[in-house]
């Protein structure tokens, strides 16, 4: 004897879509703790089991009391990527930080900053999020404003002697969202950020 609905296609496939969104809510909190996580060790500057600990612990907590907008990941975790995207991070960081130290203890030298509007290709939530993440823990980057609806960065940076600085400020943030999308972005945002220039950055 079988009850109401068994054997339905149509019950079938709501219970197995309901397991995907079930699945993907939890993929998708795992994705966010594990940037929060990293964004933590990044701001203590030292990767170690303490910081890895209280990293979990802070961001637990930053998403179960301070639950933020639902994001959904449509994409791929690609490790080659994301190891690539690490590596590189961490060479800028570097180099950055180098570059600020030597303008901070350079006599009588007053550095020149600017503000610049970069536009992004991928209007995602979690693209956006990430982006700015990446490029505001660089030194000598600052994020001024994120307007969500045109997924576009305001940035102040530091050290510019003419437009050839600003234009290498843009490129240098649409790369980091370049290789951001190649690490977690679909098939069709990749396409997006490997195809499209994004023209579209101004500098006021």
């Amino acid at each position: 004897m079988t009850g109401p609905g068994d054997g339905d296609p149509q019950t079938a496939g709501e219970q197995s879509a309901s397991r995907r969104g079930r699945f993907g809510r939890w993929r998708d909190q795992a994705v966010a703790l594990g940037w929060l996580v990293l964004v933590w060790n990044l701001l203590w500057g030292d990767i170690n089991w303490a910081n890895l600990v209280s990293g979990l612990l802070v961001g637990s907590a930053v998403l179960v009391f301070f639950p933020l907008p639902a994001v959904t990941f449509g994409g791929r975790l690609r490790p080659r990527a994301m190891l690539a995207f690490a590596g590189r991070f961490a060479v800028e960081l570097v180099s950055a930080s180098l570059h600020v130290a030597r303008i901070a203890v350079q006599p009588g030298y007053r550095p020149r900053g600017a503000i610049i509007a970069v536009q992004l290709r991928v209007r995602t939530d979690l693209n956006l999020a990430l982006t700015a993440e990446a490029v505001s823990l660089v030194p000598g980057t600052l994020i001024l404003e994120v307007d969500r609806e045109s997924a576009t960065l305001y940035l102040h940076v530091l050290d510019t002697h003419g437009p050839p600085d600003l234009a290498a400020a843009r490129d240098r943030t649409l790369a980091v969202e370049r290789r951001i999308v190649r690490a977690v972005g679909s098939a069709a945002e990749l396409r997006r950020v490997e195809t499209d220039p994004a023209e579209k950055g101004t500098s006021p």
